[in-house]
């Protein structure tokens, strides 16, 4: 399987990215669509992951003042199991490492509790208890840079 991962500049490619989000989070997992588009959306770097060249999945990561959130990840349900939320995860975690401001810094995120096997082959650990988000369960997930 062919998996290419881009860091979106264009219009064009963030149009794709929230037609993913909107599939995954709005349609499959009835989150509400105000809950799912944030004003972080401009400052937020997104990525788009194609599978043999079709859109499959996406992923943002932004500064807060609580470190770096990595957020947002979602696979189209008929791509999953097919390597793309691993290559996902490595190439923000790895554009996250380029980052001089990121050096040093608490990488963290909210985990459905499904994906918290993925994010553990990257070193993230569970904090805390399960808690719910949008009516998902979670567990908040960290590891530092």
């Amino acid at each position: 399987m062919n998996i290419e991962i881009t860091k979106i500049k264009t219009e064009e490619a963030l149009t794709a990215i929230f037609n993913i989000r909107q599939e995954v989070f709005v349609f499959e997992q009835n989150v509400h669509p105000e809950e799912e588009y944030d004003e972080f959306e401009e400052t937020s770097t997104h990525f788009l992951a194609l599978l043999e060249g079709v859109p499959a999945g996406t992923a943002r990561w932004r500064y807060t003042d609580n470190g770096v959130k990595l957020e947002r990840f979602a696979v189209l349900k008929e791509m999953r199991g097919k390597g793309v939320g691993q290559a996902l995860v490595k190439a923000v975690v790895d554009d996250i490492a380029r980052e001089e401001a990121a050096k040093g810094q608490l990488l963290y995120m909210h985990a459905q509790l499904a994906a918290v096997p993925l994010y553990e082959k990257f070193n993230f650990e569970k904090e805390g208890d399960i808690f719910s988000e949008c009516e998902i369960e979670h567990y908040k997930m960290k590891r530092y840079l």
